[in-house]
């Protein structure tokens, strides 16, 4: 097989990365996706580095054998934790979701003061912090966890007055911290853009970390001659560690559509 054909490889704790694997579809319409989701040990957000870099050399390897040409860390708290590691480990090219989000926080800002949220492993990394002050060390950072916002996000509670008084408590801070962007640092906030958005203020530019991940994808498949051709047509498969019928139940809410097929591996064999 040709590797421009082969597909490109999505792994997440879970169903979060689906607001990645959205991006590529739409972005790279012809490419084939290999998505992985880690739902028997998901959440990765409470856990220590070690655990997640196991974890994340499992699921690589697991995408490994499917031939893929490039793996999308689409978690963000193994892309905080664990992505150095795996480069050292892995031949592959491999990128993470949080300096695609950090390049564009940077290009938009005009008062040089960010928020970041994103799950307690991702905040207490400091991973975004590092990379934004590594563009640009002026640039004033504040981070602040928002650990609630998963399961709101997986549990569909998208309009719910409580979900908004959930977000006031957590973006109140950053308000008055006076950011003109804000990073969504979890692969599930873009379900929640419009209520983040109406509580930090419409003066503040949401920075969706899933779609510049996937014109980051873009760029690198060009820069490498990896494009798949543009008149292929394109193949989803789906893969589980765990609860395959709940992954499809929750998939329509991340991708705007069910996925039909969903298979469940071991994990550990990997």
């Amino acid at each position: 097989m040709k590797v421009s054909s082969r597909a490109i490889g999505i792994f997440d704790s879970g169903v979060g990365g689906l607001t990645v694997a959205k991006e590529v579809f739409k972005k790279l319409p012809s490419e084939n996706v290999i998505y992985f989701g880690d739902t028997a040990r998901t959440p990765y957000g409470p856990r220590s580095a070690e655990i997640v870099k196991k974890f994340s050399v499992q699921n690589i390897s697991f995408l490994s054998t499917q031939g893929v040409k490039l793996i999308v860390v689409a978690c963000n708290t193994a892309s905080a934790v664990a992505l150095d590691y795996l480069k050292r480990i892995f031949q592959l090219p491999l990128m993470g979701v949080i300096e695609p989000g950090s390049r564009a926080a940077v290009k938009v800002t005009e008062s040089g003061r960010i928020g970041v949220i994103g799950t307690a492993g991702t905040i207490r990394s400091k991973s975004y912090t590092k990379a934004i002050q590594k563009i640009d060390k002026k640039i004033k950072v504040f981070d602040y966890p928002c650990p609630l916002f998963v399961s709101l996000a997986e549990e569909g509670y998208i309009n719910k007055k409580a979900t908004y008084l959930i977000a006031q408590e957590y973006l109140t801070p950053l308000k008055k911290q006076k950011i003109d962007t804000l990073v969504l640092g979890c692969t599930h906030y873009p379900l929640l853009k419009k209520v983040i958005s109406t509580v930090i203020g419409e003066n503040v530019t949401l920075i969706d970390s899933a779609e510049e991940t996937a014109l980051e994808v873009k760029k690198i498949l060009e820069q490498k001659d990896m494009m798949n051709p543009a008149n292929s047509e394109p193949a989803y498969r789906f893969y589980v560690s765990d609860f395959p019928e709940k992954f499809i139940q929750i998939s329509e809410r991340f991708l705007g559509e069910k996925v039909k097929k969903v298979k469940k591996i071991d994990i550990n064999k990997y």
